[in-house]
């Protein structure tokens, strides 16, 4: 059998990683399984487990993979040669909320209050989003509003922990309020 390149297995972890989104999203961490996992990605058993040595590993790899895709975003908006206001900012962000990532993304939150490895993941991630957030405004207010850099980054900081709070409120939310698509375990 041909050996898997560096990029092929990216793709493939990537491939298990989205599948056990689906998973969690749907059944939720604990009551997902590897048979589940196996089933959503159409892969065989050995595949998965020739790139994560349990379901452990899955779970901060979809916490990863959920937390990665909001800091992608941001990092863009960040970069933006128009950098929306806060306002927008937070729109922009709750409409692109996506139902079962919410769940994921809550599930992990809960999970980090007891698993240490997940716990680094979610501060991580949380961190650097709070950052994204942050050079946002900040250059909104450059941009925008025409403050002097330093000033603006000052004022930036609180504005963003808002928007940060809004934001993972409206993530709780959506999560708590959206119709599961329950599989029958």
């Amino acid at each position: 059998m041909p050996r898997l390149t560096d990029a092929r297995k990216e793709l493939r972890r990537a491939q298990i990683a989205e599948a056990a989104v689906r998973c969690f999203g749907r059944n939720g961490l604990e009551r997902t399984s590897i048979a589940d996992i196996i089933a959503e990605s159409g892969l065989s058993a050995g595949s998965i487990y020739a790139h994560y040595r349990n379901k452990a590993d899955l779970v901060q790899a979809a916490a990863r993979e959920v937390l990665a895709e909001r800091a992608k975003v941001l990092g863009e908006y960040a970069a933006s040669d128009t950098p929306p206001d806060p306002d927008e900012l937070l729109a922009r962000l709750i409409a692109a909320i996506d139902p079962a990532k919410a769940r994921v993304g809550v599930q992990t939150w809960g999970e980090a209050t007891i698993n240490p490895a997940i716990r680094d993941i979610v501060v991580d991630m949380t961190d650097r989003m709070r950052a994204m957030l942050h050079d946002c405004v900040t250059a909104w207010l450059v941009k925008a509003e025409h403050r002097e850099p330093a000033e603006a980054r000052e004022s930036a900081a609180p504005i963003a922990h808002r928007v940060m709070a809004l934001y993972q409120a409206e993530l709780l939310y959506t999560a708590v309020h959206a119709p599961t698509e329950e599989t029958a375990s």
